[in-house]
């Protein structure tokens, strides 16, 4: 690795007492066995119990088999995310609070071995809540909220999901897996009202909240325009779910799904369980049954009030939300209200969020030396492009 780009180091090692060889003694390379599956990393085995569970971790996060304890977390393929995942599963399997800084700083079971040694005792455990009548708002809800009144018309924080489904579709198995999963998550089904000018979460019932997919014909050529047409219908988000769903059929085999969900229920991410999920219902309504799946322990209402206890009140200096706040003042306090870039058109009074994409090939030879730096200075490719980005904003 200090010798050669990323490309020429093996990704995988596999020992064997002796080489295949064919006929003529030659090695027969269709013999040779594949890594195993899921196998990463070939640093030594954990010395102690705690290294051992945290190679442990350290292999469910990255989804592979085992992972040796000097093994690099970054180079295994983990990323900022995941980063994220193995610090709360560090939290909630050894109790302790193990910063994110700390896991860039030493990615190796061994390296956060010894960072375990001066971290402190765990946050407390997000668990159910005892529901108050008027579910406060979490922060990052109230931000949405918040932009959602400022220009509610606006389809900048809808989050699309089209799928194409090819064969026999049962609609009506459809439909009732839809409502499933709107059952499951109460977030799907949480409408955001105002009680004496501020904004609550209220979760509706399942039984009186039940989404239908509607069933629209369309030819290959109008779905694009039809597509984008739903996904821009505003969201009212006092009264109504925050999740729609619309069927296009191109054909009796062809079928595109495309489900719309509002930033305030759900981001990118959530779009994996949604369909995972979605899926999982539909077979079972399909074959006639209910899905089995177990009882999600927490909500998203739990998370705001967790939220909030963790935080504390903004009027006590000494809570953690008094602190944040004063941190990020001080860290936005010089900034210009307003990035003057230069540009060939005017800027438009109001945001009409017109935008467009503009391809940027990078060399195989520019993306090694990406991937080195971040090696050298601990922090992920995305990390360095970013680095990169506001060295150019400050130009």
């Amino acid at each position: 690795r200090d010798r050669v780009p990323d490309y020429l180091v093996p990704s995988a090692f596999v020992l064997l007492d002796v080489l295949p060889l064919t006929a003529n003694g030659k090695l027969d390379r269709a013999a040779l066995p594949a890594p195993e599956p899921g196998a990463v990393g070939s640093s030594r085995a954990p010395r102690t119990p705690q290294e051992q569970i945290l190679c442990e971790l350290f292999a469910e996060v990255l989804g592979a088999s085992r992972v040796g304890v000097d093994d690099d977390f970054f180079d295994l393929g983990g990323h900022s995310l995941l980063a994220t995942r193995l610090v709360a599963r560090i939290r909630s399997v050894l109790g302790v609070e193990l910063g994110l800084r700390a896991l860039f700083q030493a990615p190796t079971a061994a390296g956060v071995a010894e960072a375990l040694a001066e971290a402190g005792r765990a946050r407390p455990a997000l668990t159910a809540h005892v529901r108050p009548e008027a579910v406060p708002l979490s922060f990052a809800q109230r931000r949405l909220w918040f932009l959602h009144r400022m220009d509610g018309t606006a389809a900048t924080y809808h989050i699309p999901l089209a799928l194409r489904l090819t064969g026999t579709l049962d609609t009506a198995a459809l439909n009732e897996a839809l409502a499933d999963v709107v059952a499951r998550h109460e977030s799907l089904r949480t409408v955001f009202p105002e009680v004496d000018g501020v904004p609550c979460q209220r979760v509706l019932d399942p039984g009186a909240t039940r989404p239908r997919v509607r069933l629209t014909e369309v030819s290959e050529a109008e779905l694009p325009e039809r597509l984008a047409e739903f996904a821009r219908q505003p969201f009212d988000l006092a009264v109504e779910l925050p999740l729609r769903a619309e069927l296009f059929a191109l054909a009796p085999q062809e079928h595109v799904l495309l489900v719309v969900m509002h930033h305030i229920a759900g981001d990118g991410w959530s779009t994996g369980p949604l369909a995972r999920d979605l899926a999982t219902a539909y077979a079972a309504r399909h074959e006639g049954r209910t899905p089995t799946w177990p009882v999600l322990p927490v909500q998203y209402a739990d998370y705001t009030l967790w939220q909030r206890d963790l935080l504390g009140d903004a009027a006590d200096p000494e809570s953690r939300f008094a602190k944040q706040l004063n941190y990020w003042k001080r860290q936005l306090s010089d900034l210009p209200e307003l990035l003057q870039l230069p540009a060939d058109r005017s800027r438009p009074a109001v945001a009409r969020w017109h935008g467009d994409q503009v391809g940027l090939e990078l060399s195989p030879e520019l993306h090694v030396a990406l991937v080195e730096l971040a090696r050298r200075t601990g922090t992920s490719l995305f990390m360095v492009l970013q680095a990169g980005l506001a060295a150019l904003y400050t130009r």
